[in-house]
């Protein structure tokens, strides 16, 4: 029998103000049980799961998303997330309209936006 992955589980120092950030982000709900002060917060539909623990974050991710627009430009969606509580750190866009953007959720986790698959294909 094989297995699947069921979560991708990250840790925070708090959960539920991370799990909103990111379900803003992915425009996708936060489970209905969860509630602020929660030591787990779950988007159920992109399968993340935000856990609380005592440790900090001390050092660059092993793994990270990227993100990919569905209904803007990657510049529209980079300005965004920026509006929701993420952080610029290093633009890797480039003149001819390629590349992407680097940037922390408000923990420090990196993720970067990509281009929309209609930049991709103009």
């Amino acid at each position: 029998m094989t297995s699947k992955i069921r979560h991708v589980t990250i840790d925070s120092a708090d959960a539920y103000a991370l799990g909103s950030f990111w379900s803003k982000v992915l425009d996708q709900p936060l489970h209905e049980d969860d509630r602020p002060g929660d030591p787990e917060a779950l988007i159920a539909g992109a399968g993340l799961l935000f856990v609380t623990v005592p440790e900090g974050k001390t050092g660059k991710n092993r793994v990270h998303f990227d993100l990919q627009p569905q209904d803007r430009g990657r510049d529209e969606e980079v300005e965004r997330v920026i509006a929701l509580g993420a952080t610029l750190v290093d633009d890797r866009r480039r003149p001819d309209g390629t590349g992407w953007a680097v940037l922390t959720d408000p923990e420090g986790n990196e993720f970067c936006v990509e281009r929309s698959a209609a930049e991709r294909a103009g």
